[in-house]
């Protein structure tokens, strides 16, 4: 049941990550990402991030456990959903640039 747990919870926290990705690269808006902030990668970013999140949900074995997979995924979405609506990218972006320019 742990690894149904972990795997449901990364899956959650994948798929909540890939929409912000995803929907700025459709609408052609910039968005920080490691790779850069362009529409393309963002695009391809939130995709990746959708597809790795189906592949942990399926490795999951959600069927054994529906409950607790269910309430991981949840908690999941929920703990990116905070991410971003209280830190954000943005933020997290300048933070590393900042970081970053006081180490070289």
């Amino acid at each position: 049941m742990t690894q149904t747990i972990l795997l449901s919870f990364a899956a959650g926290v994948f798929a909540a990550n890939a929409t912000p990705h995803f929907v700025k690269g459709i609408t052609k808006e910039e968005f920080p990402t490691l790779f850069g902030s362009g529409p393309l990668i963002n695009l391809v970013a939130g995709w990746a991030m959708y597809v790795l999140a189906a592949v942990l949900a399926i490795m999951a074995d959600i069927g054994a456990h529906p409950v607790a997979a269910l309430a991981a995924g949840a908690v999941g979405v929920l703990a990116m959903g905070v991410f971003h609506a209280y830190i954000g990218a943005d933020t997290l972006a300048t933070r590393l640039k900042t970081a970053q320019g006081r180490t070289t």
